[in-house]
């Protein structure tokens, strides 16, 4: 099958992308980093066994501690994208500041992978007067806005970065699969996230509830059946990158 004969036929067909947000376990309650040194792996080698890709957004500092970890992702032909340096949240900081840190990180980063060219900032936080600051590192896409939030915004073009926001926020994927997959269905060409820290059995830890339950091996099995599942009914699994080109944005 030719290429375009391919595009063709993935344009018709259902598709979802999974993205991770690679961090410490649960910030900014924790600094611990289970998630990394048991989470990520699991998550890996889930996708290589279901044969899926997905998006990473790293931070900066991970990939300074975990440098094979981070070197399986595009490795293992998936998408490695930026979320910023450390997880300090971008409307907290000062234009200058936060240029700097876009900086770093993707000087980190582009060691793992030279085309890096999707963002999402920690907390799904970055202000409109940013953008620009990305366009000057040469990112393409960004995914730091949520459509299931005010002012449920939607893909959108603004300068040279296209924006495709998040579909649903990831503590819903622990909830009973018989409540999330329905409504990730109902969703055209849905965007889910997840972390891996979310994949350790976080329910001891002393933090708020939302980053404890449902932790680890019930995540793990929820993720593996929503896979399943959608791979069932003949979704495929793009990239953030593979979805903008997708939607014709470029």
């Amino acid at each position: 099958m030719n290429r375009q004969a391919e595009y063709i036929q993935v344009l018709f067909m259902k598709n979802i992308t999974i993205t991770v947000d690679v961090e410490e376990d649960c910030p900014p309650m924790l600094t611990s980093t289970r998630g990394m040194e048991e989470g990520l792996p699991e998550l890996l080698d889930i996708f290589k066994k279901e044969g899926v890709r997905a998006t990473f957004f790293v931070t900066g500092m991970m990939a300074e501690q975990y440098p094979d970890l981070i070197d399986r992702i595009p490795g293992e032909g998936h998408e490695l994208g930026c979320h910023g340096y450390t997880h300090a949240r971008f409307d907290r900081m000062e234009k200058e500041e936060a240029r700097l840190a876009l900086k770093q990180a993707g000087k980190v980063l582009r060691q793992f992978e030279r085309k890096l060219v999707s963002f999402r900032a920690p907390n799904l936080q970055f202000p409109k007067s940013y953008l620009g600051l990305l366009e000057e590192e040469n990112f393409l896409y960004d995914s730091s806005i949520a459509s299931y939030k005010p002012p449920f915004l939607q893909s959108k073009v603004e300068g040279k970065i296209i924006r495709i926001p998040a579909t649903i926020t990831s503590s819903f994927i622990r909830l009973p699969p018989g409540l999330f997959i329905p409504l990730i269905k109902r969703w055209e060409s849905p965007v889910i996230f997840v972390h891996p820290w979310e994949f350790v059995d976080m329910s001891n830890v002393p933090i708020r509830l939302d980053c404890r339950f449902n932790t680890g091996e019930k995540a793990l099995n929820n993720l593996k059946i929503l896979i399943r599942t959608l791979k069932a009914q003949h979704y495929i699994f793009l990239t953030l990158q593979e979805r903008a080109k997708l939607e014709k944005y470029e």
